[in-house]
């Protein structure tokens, strides 16, 4: 089992990596038709905000000082979900 630090960072690992594959899908975005890239990207604001969900509930867990990682897991858990569901709706 992971310890608090060991599984933010692997979130904010996991995050930085998402990150650099938004920047490339609003390069992709960008480089689509008029009436494409509106609803494209609409849809990478929508994953942008849950991206920031996630960030969020990290900061709100290293700035806790002392609480445990349990009382966050489930919040971080729930945020990391939204990303990857906003994830997979964009690639189809």
């Amino acid at each position: 089992m992971d310890t608090a630090g060991q599984a933010v960072g692997k979130i904010e690992t996991r995050l930085r990596h998402l990150g650099a594959r938004l920047d490339a899908f609003v390069v992709k975005a960008d480089e689509a038709g008029t009436e494409a890239k509106i609803d494209y990207r609409s849809r990478l604001d929508h994953i942008k905000d849950r991206l920031a969900v996630v960030n969020s509930r990290l900061n709100e867990f290293k700035t806790a000082h002392g609480r445990k990682w349990d009382d966050f897991k489930g919040a971080i858990e729930t945020a990391w979900n939204d990303l990857e569901n906003a994830f997979t709706a964009l690639k189809q």
